[in-house]
């Protein structure tokens, strides 16, 4: 087994993702899926303010942890056997191990959006909405675009060494992954707002 090729994982975890969010856009926007919008704050209050909002509900966790671990399993399989060359150059992990590795990156995705809610609520902007302002618009802009990439990949490293390098790749394409995802819920009607 060779070392982790940093190209290689960010790659697979690109993929992966990209797999799974349109498996959880496709939930998203499902009537079935309207029967699980339950917000997960149990509509909990601190200062007079709720702690996530509407828009982080019961109906988003469902879907983007076992996509993830499907498509991290899936694109592990697939490699394992039709490109080994590949496959060696990722984590020595097992396709289960890897689907274990999706639900825990899921799981972190779906999580590392829950501080920048908390932290809109607490400075009363609406749920899918922007800071206003210059700068807090560009702000908001880049936290919306990197949080959940945080909480994957930070997901990732707890449970596997993964080189800064894959961080650093991810960080480069995943938040223009991220945005195409934002529009696409946009206009299937999901989100309120394309950005």
């Amino acid at each position: 087994m060779t070392s982790i090729d940093p190209l290689v994982t960010a790659l697979f975890v690109v993929v992966a993702f990209m797999t799974a969010g349109l498996v959880h856009s496709a939930w998203l926007a499902s009537a079935a899926s309207r029967a699980l919008l339950i917000p997960i704050d149990g509509r909990l209050r601190l200062r007079g303010r709720r702690l996530f909002g509407d828009n982080k509900t019961v109906r988003g966790f469902v879907a983007m942890p076992p996509a993830s671990a499907l498509s991290f399993w899936a694109l592990a399989s697939m490699l394992e056997t039709t490109a080994p060359s590949v496959r060696d150059r990722m984590w020595p992990l097992t396709p289960m191990q890897f689907a274990a590795l999706g639900l825990w990156a899921g799981l972190g995705f779906m999580l590392g959006e829950l501080p920048n809610s908390f932290a809109k609520r607490q400075l009363d902007i609406a749920p899918g909405d922007g800071a206003t302002g210059s700068i807090g618009s560009v702000v908001s802009f880049v936290v919306d675009r990197f949080d959940s990439i945080v909480g994957a990949m930070a997901a990732i490293s707890l449970a596997t060494p993964t080189p800064w390098q894959t961080w650093a790749y991810v960080a480069l394409v995943g938040p223009v992954i991220h945005l195409g995802f934002s529009i696409l819920l946009f206009r299937l009607g999901v989100k309120a707002r394309p950005a």
